[in-house]
């Protein structure tokens, strides 16, 4: 498998002093699903701004592909990776959504049929053909954040970084986002690096997580390795999935029989109360048997 993304010791220090990133080390492999969990001002949005040459630096290295980030490669830089902000709002400018989405393929020189085509199928992809006419002032959040995202798919990238996607959305549209995301990961076989504070959702999508603090990764690991050290977890400033710290407490303060690695999600939580409670259930009936 081909590896994507690698940031190799990377620092950054804003022109304030500030340093926000401080040695990192980061890989993605091609078609993998990342998550990039942490605090307010612990990094992540620098972090993203560097994947596609948007911030350049001050020590280390980039890699797209194998190929370092550097001025002159750029535009094509920009092209494999599409960054999705965090407020839709910094992303929006043109009069018209299909402007909008249309803005980059149209930077990339391809002929006027070639944009028509990829506009037109980024929206019908995210089912949102009929905004097209619309103005991006006049849509809700979530329509924004599609829009966001129809204009980075419209240039065809094969890696999509996107800076906390579901923040500002109700739990319904955030729900419906992860699924797009997650098909068009299998449909396009996208890389995706999301960073987030959507905690409870990360399991249900991540393949890898990296947990940021201060600048740096305290940890990295599959999901169940990462959530199942919960002082990593707090000393971080974030907490456990809901569900997880519901299996801890029933384990801790209720002494129920339940190991750590805890469940993550609710189908697995479920399935291990399910194992509590069968045998009890089965007792009770074979004691209505004998009786």
């Amino acid at each position: 498998m081909r590896c994507a993304v690698k940031v190799s010791d990377l620092y950054y220090t804003y022109p304030d002093g500030t340093e926000a990133l401080k040695g990192i080390n980061f890989t993605a492999m091609q078609g993998e699903k990342v998550a990039v969990i942490g605090s307010n001002g612990s990094g992540k949005s620098t972090l993203f701004y560097h994947l596609n040459g948007l911030f350049f630096p001050t020590k280390g290295n980039v890699f797209i592909n194998e190929e370092e980030i550097t001025k002159k490669n750029l535009d094509k830089i920009r092209m494999t990776v599409g960054l999705i902000f965090q407020d839709p709002d910094d992303q929006l400018f043109a009069p018209t959504v299909w402007a909008d989405v249309a803005f980059g393929p149209r930077n990339m020189g391809l002929s006027k049929r070639e944009v028509e085509e990829r506009v037109d199928n980024a929206l019908k992809m995210l089912n949102i053909a009929d905004l097209k006419a619309k103005s991006p002032d006049n849509l809700s959040g979530g329509q924004k954040r599609l829009v966001s995202i129809a204009g980075v798919l419209a240039m065809n990238p094969k890696i999509i970084a996107l800076d906390e996607p579901t923040s500002n959305l109700d739990p319904r549209s955030s729900s419906s986002l992860i699924r797009l995301l997650l098909d068009l990961n299998i449909r396009m076989n996208l890389t995706l690096i999301i960073a987030t504070h959507d905690i409870d959702a990360v399991p249900l999508y991540a393949e890898r997580i990296y947990i940021m603090d201060r600048g740096r990764f305290v940890v990295e690991g599959t999901p169940r390795a990462v959530f199942s050290d919960a002082s990593v977890i707090r000393n971080s400033r974030l907490r456990l999935p809901r569900i997880t710290h519901l299996m801890e407490i029933l384990q801790k303060e209720d002494k129920l029989p339940i190991q750590n690695p805890y469940p993550l999600t609710i189908g697995e939580a479920r399935r291990e109360l399910w194992k509590l409670v069968k045998p009890r259930n089965l007792k009770n009936r074979s004691n209505d048997v004998a009786i």
